[in-house]
């Protein structure tokens, strides 16, 4: 691809690092973003080092926040003995669009995946397990994607809590095998959350 301005050409290389952006696409919203009004990429610019510099993980759950407790934890209303155990904050946006569950979240922030070289170590299970060792908590949700990453990551937790006085259970498998939470539909995802099975349950047999 050929750029008549160097100037241009960076913009282009530089979206086209963004998931699912080609350079075709990239050039396509770049040439848009030459088109809005100055003020209209400011505000975009200055929205994007606002959040790269200034977002915060929630202490608790490792939620994205803006401030250093989020609102779901911070939130008295929410049962605090029941935690669910997410991937990262799409699936915590994702069941909360449900309004099913009122507990509160624990974001791992990925999955075990050997392949990619994500271990345990690499993912927020530490704290998961300080919280389980305080005796304060009731239940865990696993709630990951029904992938064999998300059923290894399920299962290595388990491991983790098991000894420890918890219920631990798992979203029902209305959510098909292989997919992804958060591209489940609201009623669906609702109804996994709601019906949610003993996790020992849950192995394949």
């Amino acid at each position: 691809m050929e750029f008549s301005s160097k100037l241009l050409e960076k913009a282009v290389n530089e979206m086209a690092q963004l998931p699912g952006i080609g350079k075709r696409t990239a050039l396509r919203l770049v040439l848009h973003l030459l088109k809005q009004p100055t003020e209209q990429t400011q505000y975009l610019s200055q929205a994007l080092t606002a959040m790269r510099e200034e977002v915060k993980y929630c202490k608790n759950c490792h939620n994205i926040s803006d401030v250093e407790v989020c609102e779901i934890c911070s939130n008295p209303a929410r049962n605090h003995k029941i935690i669910c155990i997410v991937e990262d904050i799409r699936d915590v946006m994702a069941i909360e669009n449900t309004n099913q569950f009122k507990g509160v979240y624990h974001v791992l922030g990925g999955k075990i995946s050997p392949i990619d070289g994500v271990g345990p170590s690499q993912l927020n299970i530490t704290t998961l397990v300080e919280k389980v060792k305080s005796g304060t908590i009731e239940e865990i949700i696993f709630a990951l994607s029904s992938t064999m990453e998300g059923d290894t990551t399920n299962f290595y937790l388990f491991k983790q809590i098991k000894d420890f006085n918890v219920k631990t259970s798992t979203i029902a498998r209305g959510i098909a095998v292989g997919d992804e939470l958060e591209y489940a539909d609201e009623v669906t995802l609702g109804r996994s959350i709601l019906q949610r099975v003993p996790f020992e349950n849950s192995f394949y047999k």
